[in-house]
């Protein structure tokens, strides 16, 4: 085989023949010019790993790859080697996140394990109806803060949004609308597969880190005691007419223990404790809980028929599967009921908001709720009737007396904590 020094001069005087041939270089073992017929010269490194002997590609000779770039490279790639990294291995892991698209296929391959199905099937969405629409086709070490940045803007401008059939009618299936919290919780996302890149040794750091989010607006709708009476109406109203008991108990369920939708409709018999008055749910959002039955939510329970073979309290139509049409059910429901605006999820809120106005502690509704961080249950602290808003209500009504010109024997005094100065 020829050898030579590999410099620029002795490179440009390589002829090309009729077949491919690989001049060594003199100097660092391994490493080569290879010639073919065609003209192409490449710098490539022959090295042995794992006792299999392997190839590696450097670079075509020519900007940028220069015989002394080159040589640099194969001594950084044979002490990867003698570190006991093969560098072929490597390189075919990072060109399998080659681009954004790629990247974010990987994440969800291997980078998803901890999470919930829920949160997930929500993933899936805005990687496939945001991120890859935006940046699917870029290279994921070629992603700036900048392109991050604009994804925030485009999404936020419904951008991403998908538009409606000719016919006005509506897709199947989820649809993007875009909006400031759909675009908060895509870059979100984005960081965080930018985060596994990192991790994975696919670029050096995350574009999307510290990029400051529009705050997501909570929605705060809470039935009133009339609303809960035309609900409750309009679900007798329902199972009479579909001859199906089940969808209306689930609904009902809901607004009676603040469960979410999947906690209910997933249930089986065997999380049932009519015995200790409670369900004991193996997995949740937050993880395993407890959830206590008051009295109307226990006796409803315990008046629901089983059906054989399907182990679910709410069954579905099919043999052992859980009821599915929850929303289509509840579409007819809210219109019976006037309540057009409210989403099944707020009936979650309205059990929370009774039990605030009620006078309970935003610790005790954090805990019939199962959130795991109290800032959760922060949404319903303007409901709550707590010590704060008592002593505003007494020093109001002293005040008050006093601008009235009553003496202030009318008015019952304040009560000193025993451990104020």
């Amino acid at each position: 085989m020829p050898q030579a020094k590999l410099t620029k001069r002795a490179v440009d005087a390589q002829k090309p023949g009729p077949v491919r041939f690989t001049v060594w270089d003199a100097d660092v073992s391994g490493f080569g010019l290879r010639v073919t017929p065609a003209g192409e010269r490449v710098y490539v490194l022959k090295y042995r790993a794992r006792g299999k002997q392997r190839w590696y590609t450097i670079g075509r000779h020519g900007s940028p790859w220069t015989p002394e770039m080159a040589r640099r490279e194969a001594i950084r790639l044979l002490g990867e080697v003698a570190r006991g990294v093969d560098p072929a291995d490597k390189r075919e892991a990072d060109n399998q996140a080659e681009t954004v698209a790629q990247l974010c296929d990987l994440y969800l391959a291997e980078g998803v394990g901890h999470k919930k199905a829920s949160t997930l099937k929500a993933d899936r969405g805005r990687i496939e109806h945001h991120i890859k629409p935006l940046l699917g086709r870029q290279r994921v070490d070629a992603i700036t803060r900048a392109d991050a940045e604009r994804v925030l803007g485009d999404v936020s401008k419904g951008r991403t949004a998908a538009a409606p059939l000719r016919n006005g009618a509506r897709k199947p299936g989820s649809m993007p609308r875009g909006g400031r919290g759909a675009a908060a919780r895509t870059v979100a996302l984005l960081g965080t597969i930018m985060a596994f890149g990192v991790s994975r040794n696919i670029r050096a750091d995350n574009p999307a880190r510290g990029i400051k989010l529009p705050k997501s607006r909570k929605m705060e709708r809470f039935l009133s005691e009339a609303e809960i009476a035309r609900l409750a109406s309009a679900l007798d109203e329902e199972a009479n007419t579909s001859g199906n008991v089940f969808p209306s108990a689930a609904i009902k369920l809901l607004l009676l223990t603040g469960c979410r939708r999947s906690e209910v409709l997933n249930l089986l018999w065997p999380e049932v404790d009519l015995d200790h008055r409670c369900l004991r749910l193996p997995d949740s959002k937050t993880g395993a809980k407890v959830v206590y039955l008051n009295a109307p939510a226990l006796a409803l329970i315990a008046g629901l028929p089983r059906r054989d073979g399907n182990p679910h309290l709410i069954p579905g139509m099919r043999a052992g599967e859980p009821f599915i049409g929850i929303d289509k059910v509840w579409v007819r429901v809210r219109a019976r009921a006037g309540l057009e605006n409210v989403r099944l999820h707020d009936l979650r809120h309205s059990f929370a908001s009774v039990g605030a106005s009620g006078g309970l502690s935003l610790p005790l509704i954090g805990a019939l709720l199962g959130h795991r961080h109290s800032t959760t249950t922060s949404r319903y602290a303007h409901l709550s009737a707590d010590p704060i808003r008592a002593a505003n209500e007494a020093v109001g009504a002293r005040i008050a007396a006093a601008l009235e010109g009553k003496p202030s024997g009318e008015v019952v005094p304040l009560q000193r904590p025993g451990n104020w100065g």
